[in-house]
């Protein structure tokens, strides 16, 4: 049972064309792959908890332990995952130490501590800054967030193997350092999120 409403991220033509003006290599990609969604989970809470669910593993395993957790504890809310201690959350085939992460960030949202709803009104490095304040979270999950709750449109994560992999097939590179790096995600801005959804589908072809 499924308990967490998603949708799919928002852009169109505006964006789609303006990154195939930028960068042709990425234009005849996108125009072969057509329009790929990227499924968002706008409840900031529950993506979080997600993003933790997936951090150094493979996107099945992540589906696989959602879905599991959604159907042991119905609603991932912090209320609900407060009161769960960290063996109950470790049951879903986690590591203990993320369990522990999500029944601490559980608790801290839970008794007000920390105010998810504020990072709305920050810039994307604010809210980096914000959430790296919490135990086990890193830049990299931040980023998801930035991504997959709160739709920010130029986002790309030099943490995500998955993004670097599809830049290296998309120009046929072995590898790219970090200034290469800065290099494309500046071409692609202000869209750079819109690039990352097709630079994850490329990745996984």
């Amino acid at each position: 049972m499924k308990t967490v409403k998603t949708k799919h991220f928002d852009y169109g033509n505006k964006e789609i064309e303006y990154l195939r003006k930028v960068d042709k290599t990425l234009g005849k990609a996108i125009e072969k792959m057509e329009r790929v969604e990227r499924t968002v989970i706008p409840d900031l809470f529950a993506a979080l908890i997600y993003a933790i669910i997936g951090q150094l593993i493979s996107a099945k395993a992540v589906d696989t332990i959602w879905n599991r957790m959604q159907e042991q504890f119905g609603k991932i809310s912090p209320e609900n995952m407060s009161k769960l201690s960290a063996d109950e959350i470790q049951k879903c085939g986690i590591t203990m130490k993320k369990a522990v992460c999500i029944k601490n960030i559980a608790e801290t949202v839970n008794n007000g501590e920390f105010n998810l709803n504020e990072l709305c009104n920050l810039s994307d490095e604010e809210v980096i800054k914000r959430l790296s304040t919490l135990k086990g979270i890193g830049k990299w999950t931040a980023e998801m967030l930035l991504i997959n709750s709160m739709e920010r449109l130029d986002v790309v994560s030099f943490d995500d193997i998955a993004i670097r992999r599809g830049i290296c097939k998309l120009y046929g590179l072995e590898s790219v350092t970090k200034e290469e790096f800065k290099k494309y995600k500046e071409r692609y801005s202000p869209y750079g999120s819109v690039a990352s959804i097709y630079l994850w589908k490329l990745s996984f072809e």
